[in-house]
């Protein structure tokens, strides 16, 4: 970030909380969505009795407020950590988005995903995939498809919450301690999302209606989106009700990044220097040995030597592992592509020695530096659907319907410097001539200038449609005063379509690339030497003999769906006052099924007669102008025009029998139950000690199945086809957990939870699988085999609830990490991988070329411990217009060590990926009979993404801190319209994701500028 934009953006912050300009939801605690059989103790319901009764009259508290007020009275009777956000009104939740909403709870943090917009949620420092999300009392997973930096195509069991609009829900809970009764799978918290119900509202209407149309505006792509919404309730006399909901956005979001891909040390691509050359102790060993390995990075220039021998690297006449020369000479690097190197340049680079001792392994460069434009249509669409019955006072019946569907038009335009992301057999990096460099002392580059680099345009369009239904039946019937019985039978479905079209167009062997970073640490000048916006300049066919690419075409079709299905009894006994058994039986399926089918060419195929590049290229604007004129516009390849230029429709694809795509399922069977006790000492003891306790078991059943690549039979169409692995296994869990709530005076309690938790790894983690990626030399294993993740975790917390509607809380939080999931990876010849060579098949890949492998494993965990303050605070006792003001604040810190495995021989102890050490919100509000305005500012410090990166000779990549500021205001023209007015972002933030800890080398960089909405409410 340039000192500039920093500038700004303190300065944005003060103008903010100046103005009062941000939207914050609610931060106190609440019941869970399951009720409990406690009555409130004397404290909770004295909640609204603290202001003397000749003040009570005087106070008038709605909106923003009312809810605040609401969910703080409301926590007083919980036992557990329970923070929740209620809908300030029918249909108007605090905040446009689900995960921003509960970015101001403490504790939690918010990942952003395409766009800037919150996708995913971390809770004291676990990330996404410990968290489970409860849709009306239903386990849901939502799932999205997104760049790859940000995850590619969803495999895991975390939701997303960009899915769902906030418009079909009444309130969440984020549910941070456990209890006996909540099932299992998470070791962050789980989060429950409600949508209303007809006798939700206690009002006397028995007709309610509420729509809200809100118009959008973001300053990057500058077109208005419609956002529209509306409820309508119906109650016939006090024993039938019904409610729907609706609610569709159309979103247009440009996004522009620079994007590094990877930062890499200059020898993974280089080629091993000639035998004439010496080695000298320092150099690596070759396997076991004895041999010892020296990598020649790039083209040496023309007469080089080293260490005092004269050497040309490729060597005079090299020929690729087919056969074909590539026309390396003494002055040639190939054919047409001279050695401009200089002596200078490359000594400088061969004299800095990385990690492990090998030179050159001190310079690292960014592998595919490049510009990106990101462009979306985005439509959303969801509705809820509730029939609720209550023939007497004891008995509640519902019927609960929910429908999502998010679906994105997604293209990505690249344009990459591709030499060094490439090898000697794609004609990359050791034919790339280096005339000057420059890096800092840590190895990192500041700026550099090349000849014989190739250059691609990369397109990918990207198609996807998640969706989610789920339908359940609610009863709850109280049989006497004592005895009571609730549950549930539902079933959901998420499905995730997937078409992702990618092509490239190339230009190699260009002349004149630079890279200069002096001006911006974050975004390079980068410099091509040729007119980047002519396609005649490029090349689109198959590979050439001598190993020149001209392009890339690849497409696969996706399908991801995963079913779940619960049935749960539960019954509560209160054997005594204040004295309750419970007891409960669940029974869930969990059906994850992955397909994915790809093109049977991996190569382009010649154009068709009188199809020229011009024919299906355009130009991508606007990369200047929003990257601040550091990188520039672009040729690019429009999908449309070459799905039709080239007939792609006709292409054919294939799975198993070609081993492409994936052909996987996991399908699990949870069955459990629990018993607890839930106790309040209020009236039988000096003393007011509420709480429960109790054990959970499930016994998890999984059965697995997926593909793995082998050779296929002689006289296949394919070299290599897919045989199914199968896999079944089970395993038991017993979890105790404890919670306790000490009313120590009537505004003092003290908290106590523990208990064990366990979450399950990810489903693209358990189908039996093993791939390479031939391009870019990685492979990936998953594990069937791994265990859950378990914990054993300790809570305790102190509130002061010292005037109405206002606290003051801290609580301190430890969790045992047992056990954990890793991905170690490892440099691996080819042949040693376990895959068939028949994959090398048509490629000039050898055998003995090294592949990044990645594996999952089971490893030690490790402690996590933290702490949180919160303070929620309206102004009452300030005078006049004054007391209508208030404030929110949280800080939480958290810390945890994890002992990561970097290699076989090499180990790093850091902190838990996605888990940022300070987290704070703050907010003020201004709120009175017909206006409420109110800012909030959200810190994010710095988190680890990846440890190890999967970079080579760096220990993690990490997402930079964060300051984002948003702002909401409201005007009530009369009892039934208000107007509605949003900003978010409002300091333009960036979101940069960094290469080592130490280096902290720019991987991306990007800009989603600001959004502003106006709407209006109508009621009635």
């Amino acid at each position: 970030m340039t000192s500039q934009h920093r500038y700004k953006r303190h300065l944005y912050v003060s103008i903010s909380l100046a103005s009062l300009a941000a939207a914050t939801p609610l931060t106190a605690q609440t019941v869970p969505e399951r009720p409990t059989a406690q009555a409130p103790p004397a404290a909770a319901a004295a909640a609204d009795q603290q202001i003397d009764d000749g003040q009570v009259a005087d106070i008038v508290v709605t909106g923003f407020r009312a809810a605040l007020n609401s969910a703080l009275n409301q926590k007083r009777s919980e036992t557990a950590a329970v923070d929740s956000i209620v809908a300030e009104d029918i249909g108007k939740f605090p905040d446009s988005n689900l995960a921003e909403s509960m970015q101001r709870i403490p504790g939690v943090a918010l990942s952003r995903g395409d766009g800037g917009e919150g996708r995913n949620i971390s809770v004291r420092g676990l990330g996404a995939q410990f968290t489970r999300v409860r849709i009306n009392g239903m386990e849901g997973v939502s799932q999205v498809s997104g760049t790859d930096i940000r995850g590619g195509v969803a495999t895991g069991r975390s939701f997303d919450f960009v899915t769902f609009p906030t418009e079909i829900f009444s309130a969440l809970s984020v549910r941070k301690t456990l209890s006996a009764d909540v099932e299992e799978g998470s070791l962050g918290a789980t989060v429950d999302l409600r949508a209303p119900r007809p006798f939700d509202q206690k009002s006397d209407k028995d007709f309610v209606f509420s729509g809200t149309t809100r118009g959008i505006y973001n300053d990057i792509r500058k077109d208005v989106d419609p956002r529209l919404s509306a409820l309508v309730s119906k109650k016939f006399g006090d024993t039938f009700g019904i409610l729907g909901s609706i609610a569709y956005s159309r979103r247009h979001i440009d996004e522009y990044a620079y994007s590094a891909v990877d930062v890499v040390p200059t020898y993974v691509y280089g080629q091993e220097a000639p035998a004439s050359v010496p080695r000298v102790a320092t150099d690596p060993l070759i396997g076991s040995g004895p041999n010892r390995s020296l990598i020649l990075p790039f083209c040496t220039p023309v007469g080089y030597t080293y260490r005092g021998v004269a050497v040309n690297s490729p060597a005079i006449g090299y020929r690729q592992p087919n056969g074909t020369a590539i026309g390396a000479d003494a002055n040639n690097c190939s054919t047409n592509n001279p050695r401009t190197g200089t002596a200078a340049a490359y000594d400088y680079i061969m004299s800095r020695v990385g990690a492990n001792g090998r030179p050159g392994g001190g310079v690292f460069l960014p592998r595919l530096p490049r510009p990106v434009k990101s462009s979306q249509d985005q439509q959303r669409l969801a509705g809820s659907l509730t029939v609720q019955w209550k023939p007497d006072d004891r008995t509640d019946i519902s019927i609960d319907g929910l429908y999502s569907r998010f679906k994105v038009n997604r293209l990505d335009t690249m344009f990459d410097a591709r030499s060094f992301g490439r090898a000697i057999s794609n004609n990359g990096q050791p034919l790339t001539s280096v005339r000057e460099i420059e890096v800092d002392d840590n190895g990192s580059l500041i700026h550099g200038l090349f000849d014989g680099v190739d250059l691609r345009s990369e397109m990918q369009d990207e198609r996807f449609t998640s969706e989610f239904k789920q339908a359940n039946l609610n009863i709850d019937h109280r049989f006497s005063d004592t005895l009571r019985f609730y549950g549930l039978v539902g079933i959901n479905r998420s499905q995730l379509d997937v078409n992702r079209l990618q092509v490239a167009i190339d230009s190699n062997d260009t002349r004149d690339w630079s890279i200069d970073f002096r001006d911006n640490p974050d975004i390079p000048k980068i410099g091509y030497g040729i007119d980047i916006t002519d396609p005649a300049l490029f090349q689109y066919g198959p590979p050439l003999a001598t190993a020149d690419q001209r392009g890339q075409l690849s497409n696969f079709i996706r399908r991801n769906t995963i079913t779940s299905k619960t049935a749960e009894l539960n019954g509560e006994w209160e054997a005594a006052p204040g004295f309750t058994v419970q007891a409960g039986g669940q029974y869930r399926t969990n059906e994850y099924v992955a397909r994915e089918r790809q093109l049977g060419t991996t190569t382009p195929l010649a154009l068709p007669t009188g199809v020229s590049l011009s024919s299906f290229t355009t130009v991508t604007k606007g990369v200047g102008k929003n990257l601040g004129g550091q990188l520039q516009d672009f040729v690019t390849v429009d999908p449309g025009r070459f799905r039709s230029a080239v007939g792609l429709d006709s292409y054919a694809y294939c799975s198993i029998e070609c081993a492409r795509g994936t052909y996987g399922g996991v399908d699990e069977k949870y069955s459990s139950g629990y018993l607890m006790v839930k106790f309040n000492t209020e009236n039988t003891l000096p003393f007011a000690l509420r709480g429960d306790a109790g054990v959970r078991y499930v016994h998890t059943r999984l059965d697995t199945y997926g593909p793995i690549t082998t050779a296929a039979p002689a006289g296949s169409t394919y070299s290599s086809r897919f045989v199914i692995s199968e896999v079944s296994r089970s395993y038991d869990d017993w979890l105790p957990s404890v919670n306790l709530a000490l009313d120590i005076t009537p505004d003092l309690i003290a908290r106590f939870s523990a208990s064990r938790v366990m979450s399950r790894p990810s489903y693209g983690q358990l189908i039996p699988a093993g791939s390479a990626n031939l391009v870019i030399q990685t492979a990936s294993f998953s594990n069937p085999f791994l265990d859950p993740i378990r914990a054993n975790t300790f809570d305790a917390a102190l509130e002061w609830y010292f005037a109405p509607g206002s606290l003051i809380s801290l609580a301190y939080f430890y969790k045992n990490i047992e056990t954990y999931i890793q991905t170690t990876s490892q440099q691996v010849a080819f042949q040693d991988i376990g895959l068939p060579l028949s994959l090398l098949t048509g490629t000039q890949l050898s055998p003995s070329d090294l592949f990044t492998v990645q594996r999952s494993n089971n490893t030690p965990g490790g402690p996590l411990r933290g702490f949180e303050v919160n303070v929620q605070l309206p102004f009452r006792f300030l005078p006049g217009a004054l007391s209508n003001f208030g404030a929110l604040a949280n800080f939480t810190r958290v810390r945890s060590d994890i002992n990561y495995i970097i290699s076989p021989t090499l180990s790093r102890t850091a902190p838990l990926v996605g888990l940022s050490p300070e987290t704070a919100s703050g907010t003020l509000y201004y709120e009175d009979n017909r206006f409420s305005i109110r800012s909030t500012v959200n810190y994010r410090a710095s988190f680890l993404t990846a440890v190890p990166s999967g970079s080579v000779d760096a220990d993690s990549t990490s997402n930079a801190s964060s300051i984002f500021v948003d702002a909401s205001a409201s005007y009530a023209l009369t009892d039934n319209i208000k107007l509605i007015a949003e900003v978010t972002n409002i300091t333009n933030e960036t979101n940069r994701l960094t290469v080592d800890t130490v280096r902290q080398d720019p991987l991306y960089t990007a800009y989603f500028g600001r959004t502003y909405a106006l709407a209006v409410n109508f009621q009635f």
